[in-house]
């Protein structure tokens, strides 16, 4: 069965009416390609890749001289890989993805993934549209990147378990999680009393079956698109993180523009950042729902303890990222 198949099961399965990616065609004559690289599945139903494709759309139906194609499920490398050669020129012109992919080329941006960071949607649609996110734009530019856009991811991220249900914060003592490998994450988990186990995405399915991992923590999206209710059996609403997304475009590739084009690419960027950030609370919604039809448990627990244990790691992850002031406006408003 096609991957394509396989998504339009999914949808059809959990009821959320998730759309599948076209894949991307030869290039049109005439046309500078634009690719656009995610390492989220082909279907339209998670964040980034509807992220990028909302962008891809827009451009593709607004200009003569560019041709956009979105390239989902690292087809053009691994997500470090291809941001590394995006300082370059090469490979992709740009990426969707979350912003701690880029904290190890720009560390002050590490503070928008500090745990239980996040009050609501509205709180970090605000924080990113004001100076926190100039600030940073400022900084992703200086490294080679050009921010087209701010958004939300469409939940926060929980703690999915293989075989042992999490009820209260004490549950979640000495459980092996994987994470992002990445200080903010790791510190996030250790902080809530498991084990950290930092690990590369494609291996989580298969170290559920093994027992290697006790779990990990995701959004329930994720848990559907890549169908880990197969492998794992609850879901325990932590909500410590929720890693806002972000479009991003290679700055010697930006260069290459005339003004038109870069106008027309901002442009479509903030109304694909826009309709995604509108979407976030009903797709989150919708998730849960989906994974509880898939017949996994999905548990409230109270966070306080964790979020007080968090906050000595926000200040110190803070400090060492040299961005004490962002985090102070970041809490203030």
């Amino acid at each position: 069965m096609t991957r394509t198949c396989l998504s339009l099961a999914v949808a059809l399965l959990v009821g959320i009416g998730v759309g599948t990616a076209a894949p991307a065609e030869a290039q049109t004559p005439g046309k500078r390609l634009i690719r656009i690289h995610t390492a989220g599945p082909s279907d339209l139903g998670v964040d980034n890749t509807f992220l990028a494709h909302e962008f891809a759309n827009y451009v593709n139906a607004n200009t003569d001289t560019l041709e956009v194609k979105v390239f989902a499920n690292s087809q053009l490398g691994q997500s470090r890989e291809v941001i590394e050669a995006m300082r370059l020129g090469s490979g992709a012109a740009g990426t969707s993805g979350g912003p701690a992919e880029y904290a190890a080329f720009v560390k002050r941006v590490g503070v928008l993934g500090l745990p239980f960071l996040w009050k609501s949607y509205d709180h970090a649609s605000t924080v990113l549209g004001g100076e926190v996110g100039k600030e940073l734009d400022q900084d992703m530019q200086k490294a080679g990147f050009k921010v087209l856009a701010w958004s939300v991811s469409w939940g926060y991220r929980n703690v999915v378990t293989a075989k042992k249900e999490v009820t209260k914060a004490a549950d979640l003592k000495g459980l092996k999680i994987r994470t992002i490998p990445t200080k903010v994450f790791v510190s996030a988990i250790n902080a809530m009393g498991a084990n950290a186990t930092p690990m590369n995405f494609g291996e989580i399915y298969t170290s559920l079956q093994s027992g290697v991992l006790d779990g990990y923590e995701h959004t329930a999206a994720t848990t559907v698109s890549f169908k880990f209710n197969e492998v794992a059996c609850c879901i325990a609403m932590t909500r410590h993180l929720m890693d806002p997304t972000v479009l991003v475009y290679s700055m010697p590739e930006w260069k290459k523009l005339n003004e038109k084009e870069q106008a027309l690419l901002l442009k479509s960027a903030q109304l694909a950042g826009d309709k995604v950030r509108a979407m976030a609370p009903a797709k989150e919604a919708e998730s849960l729902e989906a994974v509880r039809k898939l017949g996994m448990k999905v548990n409230d627990l109270d966070t306080a303890p964790l979020q007080k244990a968090a906050m000595t790691a926000q200040d110190e992850l803070a400090k060492e990222f040299g961005a004490e002031s962002l985090l102070a406006i970041i809490r203030r408003q």
